[in-house]
């Protein structure tokens, strides 16, 4: 919202059309092959119009369920899974099934910005935890911040806003330092379509017990084009989701129908459609890291998923940079002044995924020739 802002108040060069590399979020509408199946829906099926169960249509559930059964090589029940209205809904219900006013979450630095506003929102604590310039989490710093009111830690992988992808072994240390102080993991993998691994990120479910401490996110958004229908889902123990679901039922009652017919329909349909979406994702990585590291007094520290977390070469604080960058060359990025505590950043977000190659070549080009 702030950076719109920015675009709004701005004077944009008038040669150089603005290049938008601040929204993580395809801007293209899905594949037409599930738009009809919603159409169908809603003309045909009386259902898609009525409430439907607080945590989401069966079959939808159980489809989840079984692909991440199989995904990541351990048992997944329907039970265990809860569709939300988006993947910010799951996290603001998984934390309203945690955590008081008072109570802490750790965040690693740089974070995800709305979970930090949601736990602000809710009146918890986020406690950063530093990370250095691999931008990955250290479960020994985190064990350090753990104190009596701390009720989980929450991971993002890839991660939104460094593109880093979280080591399997390091994502298992978090779990057992969680489980060894009765704390909640919370991990968040909305991008995890778009991983650079072939097969499962992690083995985390492969676990029997994975679900007395993982509380897991996962977005239709991203893989399925669904961003304006609000399709998110946790998977977790069916006693918190009986949690969860009191948060959900008096906040949106159900999710949405149309985008959970969508979603169902892609994860029946789309399976060969996603795989070449990641390696269109992955392509446009390779060219990210190769433009940028390529200019004079750039650092790339973070690239993957949608993302690039960049350090830029001017002597200003990034917030600064990336205003100046609107007016100057019709760019927009966000500061990493937004994803961490208070005080002025040396990092750009650039989301690249919207952006084909003659778009990257653009912007490699505009940022050689700025001089701020």
């Amino acid at each position: 919202m702030a950076a719109q802002r920015w675009v709004a108040e701005a004077r944009l060069p008038r040669d150089l059309p603005l290049l938008n590399f601040s929204q993580a979020a395809p801007a293209v509408p899905p594949p037409e092959g599930l738009r009809q199946a919603m159409a169908d829906a809603l003309i045909e099926d009386p259902a898609a119009h009525l409430y439907g169960p607080v945590l989401g249509n069966p079959a939808l559930r159980e489809a989840l369920a079984a692909r991440t059964a199989v995904l990541y090589g351990g048992p997944v029940a329907e039970a265990q899974i809860g569709i939300t209205s988006g993947c910010n809904q799951a996290f603001a219900a998984a934390v309203a099934s945690l955590a008081g006013p008072g109570d802490e979450v750790i965040l690693p630095v740089p974070w995800y910005f709305n979970h930090k506003m949601w736990l602000d929102m809710s009146g918890a604590v986020a406690r950063p935890l530093e990370t250095a310039r691999d931008l990955l989490p250290d479960p020994e710093a985190a064990a350090a911040l753990i104190g009596p009111r701390t009720r989980a830690i929450a991971l993002v992988s890839p991660n939104n806003p460094a593109g880093v992808e979280y080591p399997p072994a390091l994502l298992a240390a978090f779990r057992d330092l969680c489980r060894a102080r009765g704390l909640a993991l919370i991990l968040d993998e909305t991008y995890r379509d778009f991983h650079s691994a072939e097969g499962a990120p992690h083995d985390l479910f492969a676990d029997p017990d994975w679900d007395d401490t993982l509380i897991h996110l996962y977005s239709f958004s991203k893989a399925f084009r669904l961003t304006g229908h609000r399709v998110g889902a946790v998977a977790t123990s069916p006693a918190r989701l009986a949690e969860i679901e009191k948060a959900l039922d008096t906040v949106t009652i159900c999710p949405a129908q149309p985008g959970q017919i969508g979603a169902l329909w892609g994860l029946r349909h789309l399976g060969d459609w996603l795989a070449g979406e990641r390696r269109e994702i992955l392509a446009r990585r390779a060219a990210m890291a190769a433009g940028l590291s390529a200019l004079p007094g750039w650092r790339l520290d973070g690239c993957g998923a949608y993302f690039a977390y960049a350090a830029h070469p001017w002597s200003l604080p990034s917030d600064t940079v990336a205003r100046r960058l609107v007016s100057e060359a019709g760019l927009l990025m966000l500061p990493d002044t937004m994803f961490r505590p208070s005080g002025g950043g040396t990092h750009l977000r650039i989301a690249f995924a919207n952006a084909d190659a003659a778009g990257l070549d653009t912007l490699f080009s505009r940022l050689a020739h700025v001089t701020l």
